[in-house]
């Protein structure tokens, strides 16, 4: 064998390794942001379960307390497509339930209080990494290698919700 036969069969196995590594890599990104998804849904749906908690322990007039119900009815059923208008409009409920309660205008129970703060505050910090996912996942699907060889399959792209961008 020749010199040049061994370097090009050198080349071609550190091409088919670096397909592969980058095949593995964006299999695990993949995962990531399933991942972080799931993770976000949960908590999504355990504040959309204490502000039903809230509504029925506090004392809310009327129709602040169906507002808080009915959106939080809305962010537990909603479907995908539909997920960032519920979700926006339950934080945006329960930011008036946080200011009334700071203001002393709302009896709630410390608990309570404490529990809200804690789950705005998981919300966030999942948000935060699952767009670190989608974003680092994306950057890696845009390489001109992978979209070539299609290493990503037939994945979906992962995809960016309206909701994330509100502040909580």
């Amino acid at each position: 064998m020749s010199i040049q036969t061994l370097l090009a069969i050198l080349l071609v196995v550190l091409v088919a390794w670096y397909l592969s590594f980058s095949a593995s890599r964006l299999d695990r990104l993949h995962h990531r942001v399933e991942t972080s998804w799931a993770t976000l849904d949960a908590l999504l749906q355990q504040r959309a379960a204490l502000a039903h908690e809230i509504v029925v322990e506090s004392n809310l007039d009327p129709a602040t307390a169906y507002l808080i119900s009915s959106s939080a009815a809305a962010a537990r059923s909603a479907r995908l497509t539909e997920r960032s208008a519920a979700e926006s409009v339950l934080s945006e409920s329960l930011k008036l339930v946080q200011g009334a309660a700071l203001d002393h205008s709302l009896e709630l129970p410390s608990d309570l209080l404490v529990e809200l703060s804690d789950i705005t505050n998981k919300v966030k910090l999942a948000i935060n990494i699952h767009l670190e996912s989608v974003n680092a996942t994306r950057n890696v699907r845009a390489k001109p290698l992978i979209r070539l060889f299609r290493l990503a399959g037939k994945a979906p792209l992962p995809v960016r919700y309206a909701f994330e961008d509100d502040v909580l």
